[in-house]
């Protein structure tokens, strides 16, 4: 293991030179206590860990030459890669001073919290020795909102610039944008960081006004709006798909909004409410006039033309807490399945509220967070994005929330016995898909070798199939594993078990919310 590193020591003699602007600089941000660096990273480390970005980066960018970093495909996060490798970026706050009073928020105006602020030096300087050390391959900046919006953006902003020109830092960087500045500013910042992220926060406009009173939808839905028009543009001049790239589930989760090149631009001249819009703005209980659409067709970059970068080219996400309102499952995939096609979102995230705070409009203190019904959010995500499901077959008024006890292919298919089993040898690409059990790449290898010859069981482990789900949905040659009853009830009671033990990790769990703490980096 590595010795114990003090990143206090490589930053001192440059702290000491720059200590008069340092200190305006201070005042500036509205810093009360002066804390050291160390403490700094202490405070909004810790304070950056509920917002969520396990995500693969998306960007795939080539180090250069006189630059420091890549940014690679495989992925930027606390996550883990499609090879298998744990990877990690640095995920602090600029600050978590608030102007506003977020009922869940553990940074809220209203609380008694320590409160710190970094400069833009040090952001650049920490980011850059935590990636010299191998500790990082990239950063996740958010912030809580200093002053107003435009003055925190601007501030992080400043932050970006300095990173990208004066550092030379190349590798991945995802920013959470705070809804209210600028279009200059989010244009600045599309075309510095690789992913932008734009809370929704919360699933309905009634659940908004009644935590987040500062917060509304109209200011988070026009500018995501903004960056999805920017994006599809930049992707349009290289000759790409105007689309952002899902792997195979983009097939099945087309967006909405622009059937053409022409419906594209034409939609610049005037305001419009789309048919993606229409749906969003039906599910989140809002009215049309905060999804108008009218604004220029391109962020314009201004000054930055010169750094050549394509504008958030691993695209834009959001992220909702569930559990502090009252939503079901069936309004929450609702939201996700259209914020995808109208939006062009790349993820996704749910955020499991953990009762931080007293108040009677939240879980009270102590309450379990919902891990195990996130969990199941991401795996109906998944469905949506890969196996061509829709939210209204997942789930529907008459059964608004997932069976957490059975992952939601399971659930589907057991509300729709009738339909199996099915025989792997002559079932269609997307009927095998519905198979519990029975992934994309191991759907495609089952059409491919059927065409050869006969399959057998055996073969279908080989090919990935998940035999102890599949076993029950499928025959091979007419020919069942096991001889086992095709009954709604038998076959419920035996998928639970099965899942048991990972139910209970996934319920227990305090991975959904914790990040890796500065002792895992060997800096207490």
């Amino acid at each position: 293991m590595m010795e114990k590193i003090d990143i206090m020591k490589n930053m001192q003699s440059s702290n000491n030179v720059n200590m008069q602007s340092d200190t305006v600089s201070k005042c500036e941000l509205g810093v009360v206590k002066d804390f050291s660096t160390q403490e700094k990273l202490e405070i909004l480390a810790d304070a950056a860990k509920y917002d969520v970005a396990c995500t693969s980066s998306g960007s795939d960018r080539r180090g250069q030459k006189g630059m420091l970093g890549n940014a690679s495909a495989a992925g930027i996060c606390h996550s883990f890669a499609a090879d298998g490798r744990c990877i990690s970026l640095l995920k602090i706050l600029m600050t978590n001073h608030c102007v506003y009073d977020c009922k869940y928020c553990i940074n809220r105006a209203s609380n008694d919290v320590p409160r710190a602020t970094f400069t833009p030096e040090e952001i650049c300087e920490l980011t850059v020795e935590f990636y010299k050390r191998n500790y990082i391959e990239g950063l996740f900046l958010s912030s809580g909102v200093l002053k107003n919006p435009t003055y925190t953006m601007e501030k992080m902003c400043e932050t970006l610039v300095l990173l990208r020109t004066k550092y030379h830092f190349n590798g991945y960087v995802h920013v959470k944008t705070i809804p209210g500045a600028s279009d200059e500013l989010l244009a600045r910042v599309g075309y510095l960081a690789d992913r932008m992220s734009i809370n929704l926060e919360l699933p309905t406009a009634e659940s908004l006004s009644k935590l987040a009173p500062n917060k509304n939808f109209h200011t988070i839905l026009e500018p995501m709006g903004k960056v999805r028009d920017t994006i599809a543009a930049h992707r349009m001049a290289i000759g790409k798909d105007r689309h952002m790239e899902r792997a195979s589930g983009n097939q099945y989760l087309g967006n909405s909004i622009f059937q053409s090149r022409q419906d594209m631009l034409s939609s610049n001249n005037h305001g419009y409410i789309d048919k993606g819009n229409a749906e969003i703005a039906k599910i989140l209980g809002v009215g049309n006039q905060y999804l108008s659409t009218a604004h220029n067709y391109e962020l314009a970059p201004r000054d930055l033309t010169n750094l050549k970068r394509s504008f958030a080219p691993a695209g834009q996400s959001t992220q909702m807490i569930i559990g502090a309102t009252g939503e079901t499952d069936y309004t929450l995939i609702q939201t996700t399945q259209q914020l995808y096609t109208g939006y062009d979102l790349k993820r996704v995230f749910y955020s499991a509220y953990i009762p931080l705070n007293e108040d009677a409009a939240l879980p009270a203190l102590g309450t379990a967070p919902p891990l195990l019904r996130e969990h199941r959010l991401y795996q109906a995500d998944w469905l949506l994005r890969f196996y061509g499901f829709r939210a209204n077959e997942l789930l529907s008024e008459k059964k608004p929330n997932f069976n957490e006890l059975l992952d939601p292919k399971c659930d589907w298919a057991l509300r729709h016995i009738n339909q199996f089993p099915v025989d792997v040898q002559t079932a269609g690409y997307e009927l095998l898909l519905r198979v519990p059990g029975i992934g994309p790449t191991s759907a495609k290898r089952i059409v491919q070798a059927r065409r050869y010859g006969k399959l057998d069981f055996d073969a279908l482990k080989k090919m990935g199939v998940v035999l102890k789900r599949a076993h029950y949905f499928i025959l091979c040659g007419g020919r069942q594993m096991y001889k086992t009853p095709i009954e709604e009830q038998y076959i419920t009671r035996q998928l639970i078990g099965v899942d048991h033990k990972q139910n209970w990790k996934v319920a227990h769990s305090s991975e959904g919310y914790n990040q890796m703490s500065l002792a895992d980096f060997g800096i207490a």
